[in-house]
């Protein structure tokens, strides 16, 4: 049986495959997204078309673990998000809140300045 802390790195590394189906599959049916710049996004189906609409343009990712904490069903991620989308290169810190329950994730918070972000993929005057 895998940790939490291990289903949380293995969910990270799924993300380098831009595959939605794979992402969407760590989360438990009602699990929760809340990329803290957005409203939450709860249950597969909304988890789905959220996920896929943001990668959509995605044509590259690895994301750099730097720091994991966990204790009992909460693992925190510090992460480097290295995503390639058109022409542009996204180099995004980022820290992650994962609660997870029967080995699935049932809350994840993303933490991340928006404004590096939008700073890389909007060309600059």
């Amino acid at each position: 049986m895998k940790t939490n802390e291990q289903i949380v790195r293995d969910f990270i590394a799924a993300w380098s495959r831009l595959d939605v189906n794979e992402i969407v599959a760590f989360f438990a049916p009602d699990g929760t997204y809340h990329n803290m710049m957005n409203k939450p996004v709860t249950g597969h189906d909304n988890l789905h078309k959220f996920i896929g609409g943001f990668i959509k343009d995605w044509t590259q990712t690895t994301w750099d673990v730097l720091n994991v904490v966990s204790r009992g069903d909460v693992v925190m991620a510090e992460r480097l998000d290295r995503t390639r989308i058109a022409n542009n290169s996204v180099d995004l810190p980022c820290c992650g809140v994962f609660e997870l329950s029967n080995g699935k994730i049932k809350i994840w918070r993303d933490y991340f300045d928006l404004g590096t972000y939008m700073r890389a993929i909007v060309p600059q005057k």
